[in-house]
C-alpha cells in the first residue's frame, strides 16, 4: 500500500474516499489482479489455478471456503512451514479471531503491510467525524483500549487479537502528535496485560482530565459499559488517589505507576470533591455528562450483538450523547467506514473501501414490497457454494441480503466471513451495508460468539451429571442477559425425574413429570460449570481472564413450560408442523413466560479453566 495514504488527513482523506468509491469496480479488479500476481505460485493457488493469473480462472476454479478448508495450511505455517503455502509475503503473525474451530480460536494469517491497510482505515475516521463536530482538536478523547493475553504458535509466530497486534505495533506506538487523537490514557496503561490495573489507570486518567474530555468510547459497547460498572465500584478509590496525589498501592505494574506519576503529580482535593459529589448521587442516569461535561459523543461498536447495550448507554448519558459507530472490521480484513457516523444506531451503514481486499457476496434474499426477509440464512454454513453464485462488490442490489466473502493479500481466498449484510444504499459506486447478524451465532455478550452446535455439545456433556439422580433434561433454551454488567449466559432447563434407572433412550411414557426428590444444589451448580468448561476458548477467556462475561446461570422451570412456549410461538403465527424449540430467546414476552415458570436458579461456582497458549 502507498505509504502516502497513511498520512492523509482532513480534506485529503475525504478526497481519497471519493476517488476510491467513484471507481470501485476498477479498484477491485486491480486489487484482485495484484493478489493473483503476488500469490500465484503459492501451494494453495497452484492447486486450483495451475499457474494462471487470469481473473476468469480465479472465479471459475477457486472454491468458496470456510475456515476448515484453509485451516490445515494455516496450521502447517504455525508449525514452521513456509508462508508460501498461501501467500507470497512472509506471514508476520497470526491473528486470533473471535470465532473458533474445535473450541480453539481461529488463526488468521497477516503480513506486514496489513498494518498499513488498518492504519489507512483508522486515518479516515476523524476527517469524517470532523464534518459533523467542530473543534475536536481543542480537547482530549477518553478512549479505553485494552490488549489481550498473547500466545505463540509452535514455530514462534505471535498469535494475538487484531487490536492487540495494532496497539503493540510501531504504527500505534510511534504515531506522531495529532491534536485530533489526543487521548487521556498513557500508552503504558493500554499495554498493561492486567485488565483491572489497565482499566483503573485509564479511568483515573480520564477523571483527571474530565474538563478537557470531548469524546468518550471503547472499541465495543460492552467494554464501555464494563468501564462504567468498574467506575461504580471504584470511584471512592479514584477520589482518594486524586485527593492525596498518590496512586493506589494495589496498582503494582511498574510501567503503569511510572506513567501515572506524570499526571497524578500533586493532590487536587477540589477535583476529588467534584467527582465525589457526582458519583454519590442516588441515580447514575446521565452520569457520563456530569463527569465529562464537554463530551460530544460516545464512540463504540453498537451494531450486531452490541445493539443490546444501546439502552444502557442511553441511560448513563441521559440520551444526550450520540452513539457513534465508525468502522467495520474483523481479524480477517478491515472492510469500511461509516460516512454518516451520527445517524441513529439502527441506521448505521458501512461503505466498503474497495482497496482493502477483494470482496464478493453470496446472495441470501431480498426485501420485497417494502418488507425485508433473509431467505437462506439458516442454510448449513458448511454447505458448498457454487462459484457462479457469487456477486461482485459493485453488482449487489439495493435491499438485498448477502454473506460477505473476502480474498486477501495474506492468503485467504474466497473466504466466507460469516457476516450477513443488507445493502442500504451506495456512495458513488461503492455499496453501503447494514450489519444484520453473524451466521449461526446464538449467544454473545462481549467478543464471545457461541453457536448452536457449541451450545448443544456443552449441554450434552453437562446433562450427564443428572443421570445418577434419575433426572433427565428434556428441553432447554437460552438467552444473553445484559441487564447487568457484566452480562451472562442464562440457560432455561426443564428437568423431569424417573423412578428407576434411566435407559439410554427413555420414552415419554417412562418419564414421570412430578419431581420425586429435589436435586442437590451442588449438582446444578456443577452443571453450570460443566457447560462453561465445554464452551470455546474465547468464552472461557472472557469469563476467566477478561471478566467481561459473568457466571453462567441455569434456571430450572416447571414441567410443561416448554409446551407453553410452543403454544406461545404458534399463537404468534408459527406452524406446529415446523416448530422447533428456539435455542436462543430474544422475545421479551417469551422470556417473561419462561421467567414466570422458574422454580430455582443456579450459578457457576467458579471460573472455567483457561490459559494463554
Amino acid at each position: 500500500m502507498d505509504g502516502k495514504k497513511l498520512e492523509y488527513k482532513g480534506e485529503e482523506a475525504l478526497k481519497e474516499i471519493e476517488r476510491l468509491t467513484s471507481k470501485a469496480d476498477k479498484v477491485q479488479l486491480n486489487i484482485l489482479k495484484e493478489i493473483l500476481t503476488r500469490n500465484v505460485e503459492t501451494e494453495y493457488l497452484s492447486k486450483y489455478m495451475k499457474g494462471s493469473q487470469e481473473v476468469a480462472d480465479f472465479k471459475k476454479c477457486v472454491p468458496v471456503i470456510t475456515y476448515k478448508e484453509i485451516q490445515p495450511y494455516i496450521q502447517r505455517i504455525a508449525n514452521g512451514e513456509d508462508s508460501s503455502l498461501i501467500t507470497g509475503h512472509p506471514i508476520t503473525e497470526m491473528l486470533c479471531s473471535s470465532g473458533t474451530s474445535g473450541r480453539e480460536p481461529k488463526m488468521m494469517p497477516t503480513i506486514a503491510e496489513d498494518l498499513d491497510r488498518r492504519t489507512f482505515i483508522y486515518n479516515l475516521i476523524m476527517p469524517i467525524i470532523n464534518q459533523y463536530v467542530p473543534d475536536l482538536d481543542k480537547g482530549k478523547a477518553m478512549f479505553l483500549y485494552f490488549v489481550k493475553a498473547e500466545m505463540s504458535t509452535p514455530c514462534g509466530l505471535p498469535a494475538r487479537t487484531v487490536l492487540t497486534s495494532y496497539y503493540k505495533s510501531n504504527h500505534f506506538k510511534c504515531r506522531g502528535e495529532d491534536p485530533f487523537n489526543n487521548c487521556t490514557s498513557p500508552d503504558q496503561t493500554v499495554f498493561c496485560n492486567d485488565s483491572n490495573q489497565s482499566m483503573y489507570c485509564q479511568l483515573l486518567s480520564g477523571l483527571l482530565h474530565r474538563h478537557q474530555v470531548l469524546r468518550l468510547g471503547a472499541v465495543f459497547a460492552s467494554a464501555f459499559l464494563r468501564a462504567i460498572s468498574f467506575l461504580e465500584r471504584n470511584w471512592v478509590n479514584f477520589c482518594n488517589d486524586i485527593r492525596t496525589g498518590k496512586l493506589d498501592p494495589l496498582i503494582t505494574d511498574p510501567d503503569c505507576r511510572k506513567s501515572m506519576a506524570k499526571i497524578l503529580s500533586s493532590p487536587d482535593p477540589d477535583l476529588a470533591d467534584e467527582i465525589s459529589s457526582i458519583c454519590s448521587l442516588q441515580s447514575w442516569k446521565g452520569i457520563l455528562c456530569q463527569l465529562w461535561p464537554k463530551a460530544k459523543y460516545i464512540e463504540a461498536v453498537v451494531t450486531g450483538s452490541m445493539a443490546q447495550y444501546i439502552l444502557a448507554l442511553e441511560y448513563y448519558s441521559d440520551g444526550k450523547l450520540p452513539l457513534v459507530g465508525t468502522m467495520y472490521a474483523s481479524s480477517e480484513c478491515y472492510f469500511g467506514v461509516n460516512l454518516k457516523p451520527f445517524c441513529d444506531p439502527a441506521d448505521v451503514a458501512f461503505t466498503l473501501m474497495p482497496n482493502m481486499g477483494y470482496f464478493e457476496f453470496i446472495p441470501l434474499g431480498r426485501g420485497e414490497n417494502g418488507t425485508s426477509r433473509v431467505m437462506d440464512i439458516e442454510e448449513d454454513e458448511d454447505e458448498d457454494v457454487l462459484s457462479d453464485k457469487l456477486v461482485d462488490l459493485v453488482h449487489v442490489k439495493l435491499g438485498g441480503y448477502y454473506e460477505l466473502v473476502v480474498t486477501t493479500f495474506a492468503g485467504l481466498y474466497r473466504y466466507r466471513i460469516g457476516d450477513v449484510l443488507q445493502v442500504t444504499g451506495f456512495h458513488n459506486q461503492a455499496p453501503q451495508f447494514r450489519f444484520i447478524c453473524r451466521r449461526n451465532v446464538v449467544l454473545s455478550i462481549d467478543t464471545d460468539k457461541t453457536n448452536e452446535e457449541d451450545l448443544h455439545r456443552s449441554i450434552t456433556v453437562a446433562k450427564k451429571l443428572l443421570e445418577p439422580f434419575n433426572a433427565l433434561l428434556v428441553e432447554y433454551t437460552s438467552y444473553a442477559d445484559t441487564s447487568r454488567v457484566p452480562g451472562h449466559y442464562v440457560m432455561y432447563w426443564e428437568i423431569v425425574h424417573h423412578h428407576g434407572s434411566l435407559s439410554p433412550s427413555p420414552t415419554v411414557d417412562s418419564l414421570i413429570n412430578n419431581v420425586v426428590t429435589p436435586l442437590d444444589d451442588r449438582v446444578l451448580q456443577e452443571c453450570c460449570i460443566a457447560v462453561e468448561e465445554e464452551l470455546d476458548y474465547i468464552y472461557r477467556r472472557c469469563r476467566s481472564h477478561d471478566k467481561s462475561v459473568g457466571p453462567l446461570e441455569i434456571r430450572v422451570v416447571e414441567p410443561g413450560t416448554f409446551e407453553a412456549l410452543m403454544d406461545y410461538f404458534i399463537n404468534q403465527g408459527g406452524s406446529i408442523n415446523q416448530y422447533k424449540t428456539p435455542r436462543c430467546i430474544k422475545s421479551k414476552k417469551a422470556l417473561k413466560l419462561l421467567d414466570s415458570n422458574v422454580k430455582a436458579r443456579y450459578f457457576s461456582p467458579r471460573d472455567p479453566h483457561w490459559s494463554p497458549k
